[in-house]
């Protein structure tokens, strides 16, 4: 994010909790994992983890592969009767939804409100980082999802300087001295691409956002020498060429996934790296902007299974399940026993000039809250909401929760 500079104001990025099934040690090597397995089996338990945090790897499956020949954008047609629902609990003020209720598959329910409507995304567009990184890793090996889940799991890559600067902790755990502890990513960090993702998803680490967005722009570049790359070489690249012409590409193996897709540049571009650091090299272009719509056809396509295919779908998928403590829309008690799939992201400002007491997710300058998320409840009813608003002077982490109970009781009345 740019950096904001004004005396009196505040400015906030986001974060959420741990993902990716607890069950993924073995498959992925992400080292929390086993941290938190431990802690599941123990005879303490685990009290942070709700019940529908509980799935395993082969519990979570696609929703709309029977739908993947049609396009998200011919699926996406309004509901009345199910929309008029939906909008008669969305507050006045500057919010903007789209849900889609796809408990039958050939029955959807389509709901939008200022669905084209562009905000800020924060912490939403690292799911931007996420779709081009599996692009790029089909590029290496289009035949092979082997290969591609080998290379996530053994290459290990360095931070450098790309990874600091942020002040969100990420979990390490030492599996010897069966010993976690939280802190903020160094420059000697050395972690596997899986657990970089992960850092990236779970955590919200800007840092570890950063560094995936590097590996983006160095598989795009080096193609089939990337596995074999070193950090000095990968290091070399950056210092070699033009601080625009590395830009310019940045901007491009970003934001082209999307486009491959089928999302435009005004329903959600990303306009660049996530740390300020980073801008020694690589600088933003653009902004970053998203609308409701633009994020409700990327979760169509990933339950399609038409990111990519449907091995990168369902591995985007895993990353994004939250299993961990909840927070803003997820937290609502509702859907404590859903399996959830979520994204948040906040970015506000307080002038604190005006308003002393401006706190946090209540900025009186600007205040972005955006929620994404997938809900399986286990009677069978799911649905995918795609809520963001800049609603100033109000705690948006209470009002994404509160929606979240409405929408839940308009869809799922059983609860």
């Amino acid at each position: 994010m740019q950096k904001l500079l004004f005396l009196g104001l505040g400015v906030s990025l986001g974060f959420l909790s741990l993902i990716y099934p607890i069950d993924g040690y073995e498959s992925t090597g992400i080292a929390r994992l086993l941290y938190v397995q431990k802690a599941v089996n123990s005879e303490k338990g685990y009290s942070r983890i709700p019940k529908g945090a509980l799935l395993k790897l082969e519990d979570i499956k696609l929703n709309l592969v029977s739908c993947n020949g049609e396009s998200a954008e011919d699926m996406l047609v309004e509901d009345k009767a199910f929309s008029n629902e939906i909008k008669k609990v969305i507050p006045h003020g500057n919010y903007s939804l789209t849900a889609l209720d796809m408990t039958d598959p050939s029955n959807l329910k389509y709901a939008a409100y200022n669905e084209n409507r562009g905000y800020q995304p924060g912490s939403v567009g690292k799911l931007v980082v996420l779709n081009a990184f599996f692009s790029e890793l089909k590029k290496l090996y289009p035949d092979s999802w082997d290969k591609r889940t080998a290379l996530m799991r053994d290459k290990r890559v360095a931070s450098g300087i790309f990874g600091t600067g942020d002040h969100h902790t990420i979990p390490v755990y030492d599996i010897e001295k069966d010993h976690q502890v939280k802190r903020k990513v160094v420059a000697s960090d050395v972690f596997s691409l899986y657990e970089w993702l992960d850092h990236m998803v779970s955590v919200s680490n800007n840092g570890a956002a950063t560094v995936v967005f590097r590996e983006v722009m160095l598989m795009n570049h080096f193609g089939k020498d990337y596995p074999k790359l070193t950090d000095e070489e990968a290091l070399n690249y950056f210092k070699e060429n033009r601080h625009d012409t590395l830009t310019n590409r940045a901007h491009r193996v970003i934001n082209q996934p999307l486009r491959d897709i089928g999302i435009s540049e005004n329903e959600w571009r990303l306009g660049g790296m996530f740390t300020h650091a980073s801008a020694k090299y690589v600088g933003r272009k653009d902004g970053s902007s998203a609308t409701p719509k633009g994020l409700m056809k990327f979760l169509v396509l990933l339950e399609q299974g038409n990111i990519h295919d449907k091995e990168s779908s369902l591995e985007m998928k895993r990353l994004i399940y939250l299993t961990d403590r909840r927070i803003r829309y997820a937290q609502s008690p509702r859907l404590k026993d859903a399996a959830v799939y979520f994204k948040s992201g906040s970015f506000y400002k307080c002038d604190r000039v005006k308003n002393p007491s401006c706190g946090d997710y209540q900025g009186n300058v600007f205040n972005y809250m955006n929620s994404v998320i997938i809900v399986e409840h286990p009677n069978g009813k799911k649905y995918m909401v795609c809520l963001m608003t800049n609603v100033l002077n109000k705690n948006s982490a209470w009002e994404h929760l509160n929606l979240a109970n409405k929408i839940d009781e308009i869809i799922n009345p059983e609860v």
